[in-house]
């Protein structure tokens, strides 16, 4: 059976819109500029769309010098430039403490006027290793994304899984990196190593989900499914499962329509 890379996505500042691609460059910290910036509070300690369902509208685009625009709903858009003066700081990510390169007070206000609170953003700084948990390789990292680089998931699961539901959801709700074709309905719990065009993987740990996944990110609305309808057939360990989080060996690159090799 032929199993083929469909999509792509990636994330550069957590929680705000993703951005698909057709090819993508995979460095130590999985796909170049995933989770590379973070909103945090003024303790420093990470936003999401959990408790701020309208970061899904925050548009971004990574420019090819590395600055960062944004862009949302009734706000004029703005620029931060990789080369600015930058100020170090911890934030934290869950239970990581990270160094971060605070992004300055033009954005921190911007983002702070549109979500009605206190916050400023952050960058990775270059350099900073975040190891990952349950790492095969010894030497791998993750930006600023919950716990791992990558996040699988296949069209035949979300097929399956809209089958069930009153009306169909995109699957942008899961927010994966990948996503691939040719397979069963959760195929991909079964996997344990897969290759794409050289790069290697690890599949580790199936992903729980959040409230993320009832939030439509095509206006910032949140109602009960998938939610409801997942707690049915994929709770697992009183979580439910959708999606696998992948480690990867190396550096590399993908591209869309790459055969997909399950090793193991």
């Amino acid at each position: 059976m032929k199993f083929t890379l469909t999509a792509m996505n990636y994330y550069p500042v957590k929680s705000c819109a993703g951005i698909a691609l057709d090819l993508a460059e995979v460095g130590p910290r999985g796909i170049k500029h995933d989770r590379e910036w973070m909103i945090v509070d003024a303790q420093g300690r990470f936003i999401s769309q959990r408790e701020n369902h309208s970061l899904c509208l925050v548009k971004v685009e990574v420019k090819s010098d590395g600055a960062l625009l944004l862009s949302a709903p009734a706000k004029q858009s703005i620029l931060v430039p990789k080369d600015k003066i930058e100020l170090e700081t911890d934030v934290v990510v869950w239970d990581d403490t990270c160094r971060g390169l605070d992004q300055g007070d033009e954005v921190a206000a911007w983002l702070s006027d549109y979500l009605k609170r206190e916050c400023r953003l952050v960058r990775m700084k270059d350099g900073f290793l975040r190891p990952v948990e349950k790492d095969p390789f010894g030497n791998s990292a993750v930006g600023f994304a919950d716990g791992f680089p990558f996040l699988l998931i296949s069209e035949a699961s979300l097929a399956d899984l809209n089958a069930k539901l009153e009306y169909p959801i995109l699957m942008n709700r899961f927010r994966p990196s990948l996503v691939v074709s040719g397979t069963e309905p959760f195929a991909e719990d079964s996997w344990k190593r897969i290759a794409i065009n050289g790069v290697h993987f690890e599949i580790v740990k199936p992903c729980a989900r959040c409230v993320i996944t009832t939030v439509d990110q095509e206006c910032g609305e949140a109602g009960k499914e998938p939610l409801r309808t997942l707690a049915a057939y994929r709770k697992f360990d009183g979580k439910i499962m959708f999606g696998q989080n992948l480690i990867h060996a190396g550096a590399g690159t993908l591209r869309v329509g790459a055969a997909v090799s399950v090793l193991a």
